[in-house]
């Protein structure tokens, strides 16, 4: 090792991915060792940070051209010593000058000052917050008018930040590309529209709400009238991800929807108020669509409080067939609560989609409507590569049968699934059709009936769902 170059040994530690690899060469001698301390860019510490900033200063000594620092308290308890506080914060801001990418997560001692300290990392942009419950709206704007070059901002389960001054001067700034907001009880969705021409730059949004605090934002007149003279385009978003959202016509992410001309997937969980019109403008504005999830609510009482039909039809899925010809994977799920005779969408809608589209990923959650009908005509699906099954109860062993007849399916996925059993997989033991089959929580299969459907199977079974 000591004849070559350090060009040649740079290259090759390069090529080392795992932590506990690089740690191993490392000890190998003192040249790797100075290499690999030069050349590691990200590390991720948590628990066995102990005393924190003391072991948090020694990596930053050793490693001088950190990039990337995560820290996690996942799993934390008071007797594996003292969390990371402020001052570790401070001594990230001063001892890694190169720091473009943190993630802190369940840093439960982090308070606004941390925040402050960060504020003078010029570099860093993308920070991801999850479950820092110290930290408000006053922390994270002092971090943002520090660090002007904050391209992807996460928070997750930050309770108290109740101000959004902050989002406000992101906006302004217009470099934030990426935006994710869950779980964060005082952030509605009419927050959002105080983004302005930040909207657009934003190419990623998620936007969660905590179910359990639904009606704790109340929004003022004054949102709304924004959001009805918004006039930001939305044309470089391509991902929008909502759950749990209530979309409102002519306000809120219902103004998002039409704007989104290169949107290339969309996710949507148990969104209140989505209505076929949205869908449909949607997909006439969006023809780069690759990814579609829907996840349809099912609480009647609502359609009687907003005095609006909620449920989407397939005329949603007519239009997404007929304007989405680059439509790769698709997502249909019903809540828990759904019965069968309510469903939105018909087997004739989803077959539409599928047939129309090249479908490579299909997946189906509690789709009561999809049956062995459906499974017979998957037989044409000629880009189908991925079926996943979950809680389909009207697929029996005669539906489950077709799989081996279906052109270039390579993975199947079965879950939760009561009407199915061994003999409906017989035909493929010993044909190897199927790289990859998993199985699990399905009462009658048991893990020797999978034995030779597959090159490679995964089961599991826990029948507590059940009871």
């Amino acid at each position: 090792m000591d004849d070559l170059p350090d060009e040649l040994v740079w290259n090759i530690l390069s090529r080392i991915k795992k932590t506990n690899d690089r740690n191993s060469v490392s000890l190998a001698c003192k040249r790797l060792n100075e290499l690999d301390n030069e050349q590691r860019q990200s590390i991720r510490v948590g628990c066995g940070l102990d005393p924190a900033n003391e072991a948090l200063t020694s990596l930053c000594s050793r490693f001088l051209n950190l990039a990337r620092v995560e820290i996690t308290y996942s799993g934390w308890m008071s007797k594996l010593g003292k969390q990371l506080d402020d001052q570790g914060l401070l001594i990230l801001s001063s001892c890694c000058p190169s720091l473009s990418d943190l993630t802190l997560s369940y840093c439960t001692f982090i308070t606004d000052v941390g925040l402050r300290y960060l504020a003078s990392c010029s570099k860093l942009s993308a920070l991801k917050l999850n479950f820092t419950p110290r930290i408000t709206g006053c922390g994270i704007l002092s971090l943002v008018v520090g660090c002007r070059n904050l391209t992807i901002l996460h928070l997750v389960r930050c309770l108290n930040i109740t101000s959004v001054e902050w989002l406000e001067y992101l906006g302004k700034l217009e470099r934030l590309e990426d935006l994710s907001i869950k779980n964060c009880r005082a952030i509605g969705e009419d927050d959002l529209i105080k983004l302005g021409p930040g909207w657009q730059k934003l190419k990623r949004l998620q936007f969660e709400v905590d179910a359990n605090y639904r009606y704790m934002k109340v929004s003022d007149n004054l949102a709304v009238v924004r959001w009805q003279k918004q006039g930001y385009p939305c044309e470089n978003l391509l991902e929008l991800s909502m759950v749990n959202c209530i979309i409102s016509p002519g306000r809120g992410l219902a103004c998002v929807l039409g704007k989104c001309k290169n949107l290339e997937k969309i996710h949507l969980d148990m969104c209140v108020g989505v209505r076929d019109c949205d869908i449909i403008g949607l997909a006439q504005r969006s023809s780069n669509l690759r990814f579609i999830s829907l996840r349809v609510p099912s609480d009647f009482s609502l359609p009687l409080l907003l005095n609006n039909p909620l449920r989407l039809t397939d005329e949603s899925l007519k239009a997404v067939a007929q304007s989405c010809s680059m439509l790769e994977s698709v997502r249909i799920s019903f809540s828990d609560g759904e019965f069968p005779s309510f469903s939105s969408f018909t087997l004739n809608g989803m077959l539409t989609l599928i047939q129309m589209c090249p479908v490579r990923e299909l997946a189906l959650d509690h789709v009561y409507s999809f049956n062995d009908f459906g499974m017979e005509a998957l037989c044409s699906a000629q880009y189908l590569e991925t079926l996943e099954l979950v809680r389909c109860q009207e697929i029996s062993d005669e539906g489950l049968q077709l799989v081996g007849q279906f052109p270039r399916l390579s993975i199947l996925r079965l879950k939760k699934c009561l009407g199915i059993s061994e003999d409906g997989l017989k035909p493929l033991v010993g044909s190897y059709k199927l790289e990859l089959l998993v199985v699990e929580d399905c009462p009658h299969i048991s893990e020797r009936g999978v034995q030779g459907a597959a090159k490679s199977i995964s089961f599991r079974q826990d029948l507590s769902w059940m009871y």
